[in-house]
Order: structure tokens, then C-alpha cells, then sequence
């Protein structure tokens, strides 16, 4: 999504307010909503992405979904455009929604001021990655409660958000 697509700004109990550009939500704070998602194969094991260096988040691994929902875009649309973008999945995936949470924050010269809506992808499917993610790993949930405790750096600060928000049984 570039800085120039329409987002909408949604209050905190993600009533629309107005639409925007994204640049422009990004450099006033402007609350607006994001899909991400982990993905978590038959085995149990989470597919989760090394961020490039362009990329908030860079050399930290993060969900492997994650986007901005454009204006007028449903958040299960949303969902489904950023798989196909960020991993080559297909609508055809099974999915379900597990939250809601606003991420605020100051990261590489911008303010995200993101409703995040969260989601849980189930697939086997291998991911074919974008640039925007320069590897991609399986953690057990052991491995990852364990490097959450001993490593916490490994991870991005949206993906600590969410295992805080979402997964507390991982700290």
C-alpha cells in the first residue's frame, strides 16, 4: 500500500470517522485499522517472518501477515489481500478472528497509531515471502515462550504486543 491509498480513520471502538491517506494517518496519529495474522501449521508450529531492513521491526521476526485494511475494505478482505501480498496464499485458507487492540507508536520517523484486528491463519501451505521479509522460520510454542524469555529482542515490538494482548499462556 502506498502513502497515497485511502485508510479509514476508526475511533476506538472502530466507529469510522473519516477517510485519509495513509501517509497522512501515519504523520498526524491518526487511529486506523491493520489486519494481522499468524499462521500456524498442522503441527501446531507458528510461520513467523524476519523483517527486512526497510521495514519497521527490521531483523526481528513478526507476523507473517500484516497490512493496512484500505478504505471500504472489510477486515476479512483486508485479511485475505495481505496473505495473497506478503506469503502467496489464496483465499482458501481457513482463518479466524482472535482480537482487537490499538498499537501506538513511534517507528522510523512515523507515527503508527494502528487498531490492529488480529487473526489466526491455519495452513500448511509453504509461503512464498515478498520483500518485505527477508527469511521466514516455524517456532514451536515452546521455542517460542522460551526465546520470548531469554531473547525477547528476536521479536519485533507489534509481535510482543500481540502475544501479550493474545497469547499470555507464551510469557
Amino acid at each position: 500500500m502506498s502513502q497515497d491509498e485511502p485508510v479509514d480513520i476508526v475511533d476506538a471502538n472502530e466507529n469510522f470517522l473519516e477517510v485519509v491517506t495513509k501517509g497522512l494517518a501515519h504523520e498526524k496519529g491518526l487511529l486506523h485499522k491493520t489486519v494481522i495474522s499468524q499462521i500456524i501449521n498442522s503441527k501446531g508450529e507458528w510461520l513467523l517472518v524476519k523483517q527486512s531492513s526497510a521495514r519497521q521491526d527490521a531483523g526481528q521476526y513478526v507476523s507473517p501477515v500484516g497490512g493496512h485494511v484500505t478504505s471500504g475494505e472489510t477486515n476479512d478482505e483486508a485479511l485475505k489481500r495481505e496473505a495473497m501480498e506478503e506469503v502467496g496464499f489464496t483465499d482458501d485458507f481457513k482463518y479466524e478472528l482472535v482480537g482487537k487492540k490499538i498499537f501506538d507508536r513511534h517507528v522510523i520517523g512515523r507515527h503508527e497509531n494502528h487498531f490492529f484486528v488480529v487473526y489466526k491463519i491455519f495452513s500448511d501451505t509453504e509461503p512464498v515471502i515478498n520483500e518485505e521479509s527477508d527469511s521466514y522460520k516455524y517456532f514451536t510454542e515452546e521455542e517460542i515462550k522460551n526465546e520470548l524469555k531469554n531473547n525477547p529482542k528476536l521479536f519485533g515490538d507489534a509481535f510482543h504486543l500481540v502475544i501479550k494482548a493474545f497469547y499470555p499462556n507464551l510469557l
